[in-house]
């Protein structure tokens, strides 16, 4: 396993980290599956372990806190995140001072911890004032109950650089990393957050990188959907909304680049997002062993120049430039 910096930070992550898509398995028959997916991550060297405070009501941050305690705390990084609703109260959500502190404490409590390496703000909150956010999360890094904080989606450059200027008029604990989507079919932060993340040496720890499962291959233009697959029984469909000719055609030629390199198309397209250096990880969604076994293969893959060349022609992605005058 290879590790990166998160950022500018001297905090040292793997490659490949493991989100927690836990939610409360206990006395089920995906207990055992749960915890040999995370003894066999731990073996390999993975040490960065991802959840939410609303992932299944806590209820994922409870579980895999109860699998985390048999492994050495000093050798993990474990992160959290808070933004969505955990309670019926008016102040059970967003990003206000009372609500970051007490999630904060009801996350730790979750993970029988003292303290979390990584704490994200999960969106944008348009209702709390960001100065009121940004001192909340500093003064818990000051506290030592966070190590490091950041930020997730619907952060964009614009919001990262107004925070950046409260932070420095105020000599606020920084940004550290931000935690968007990103894979080959969805590269928005091309456009604009990656130029920012490397201005400031915030650290990128992306998720969903096989794209809900498209970039498996296992998905085939005209072929029923596989059995069990996301695309048979996930409730929200977002898989489904992926799955249209253009990509699905993309997805076939990809997989022939893959084919020439020898490996499967889920190695390829974790490996090329590593291949960015603003990177710090990808973290995988692996619901089982075998899926994480696969997937850490991606770490520490070069991909050739000439594939990386045949890969950006198969995709067509154009990165957007604003110029004046």
């Amino acid at each position: 396993m290879n590790y990166r910096n998160v950022g500018k930070s001297g905090l040292k992550i793997s490659e490949i980290a493991l989100g927690s898509w836990m939610t409360d398995l206990k006395g089920s028959a995906q207990e055992e599956v749960a915890k040999e997916t995370v003894k066999l991550a731990y073996e390999k060297g993975v040490n960065f372990f991802d959840c939410a405070d609303a992932y299944s009501g806590g209820a994922a941050e409870r579980f895999f806190g109860e699998i985390l305690k048999d492994y050495p705390r000093k050798e993990l990084v474990i992160s959290s995140k808070v933004y969505f609703p955990t309670g019926d109260g008016v102040n059970d959500r967003g990003l206000s001072r009372k609500h970051i502190m007490e999630n904060c404490e009801q996350s730790l409590k979750n993970m029988n911890l003292d303290y979390l390496d990584l704490y994200y703000c999960h969106r944008y909150d348009e209702n709390t004032d960001l100065e009121e956010t940004l001192r909340a999360m500093s003064d818990l890094v000051a506290q030592g109950k966070v190590l490091y904080y950041g930020v997730s989606e619907e952060w964009g450059s614009a919001r990262i650089e107004e925070a950046q200027k409260i932070i420095d008029k105020l000599g606020l604990y920084p940004i550290s990393v931000i935690q968007p989507q990103y894979n080959m079919v969805d590269r928005y932060i091309e456009h604009e957050i990656m130029g920012t993340c490397r201005k400031y040496g915030i650290g990128i720890t992306s998720f969903s990188p096989l794209s809900q499962g498209l970039l498996t291959g296992k998905y085939k233009k005209g072929q029923p959907y596989p059995e069990g697959s996301r695309a048979t029984h996930q409730a929200d469909r977002q898989i489904n909304d992926l799955l249209t000719d253009k990509n699905l055609a993309i997805v076939d030629e990809l997989t022939k680049v893959a084919d020439d390199l020898g490996t499967n198309l889920a190695i390829l397209a974790m490996a090329w997002i590593l291949q960015h250096p603003e990177i710090s990880c990808v973290i995988a969604g692996a619901s089982k062993p075998s899926q994480l076994e696969n997937n850490l293969k991606a770490s520490g893959l070069v991909i050739p120049q000439d594939a990386m060349d045949r890969i950006e022609e198969i995709l067509g992605f154009q990165r957007f430039e604003r110029h004046v005058g």
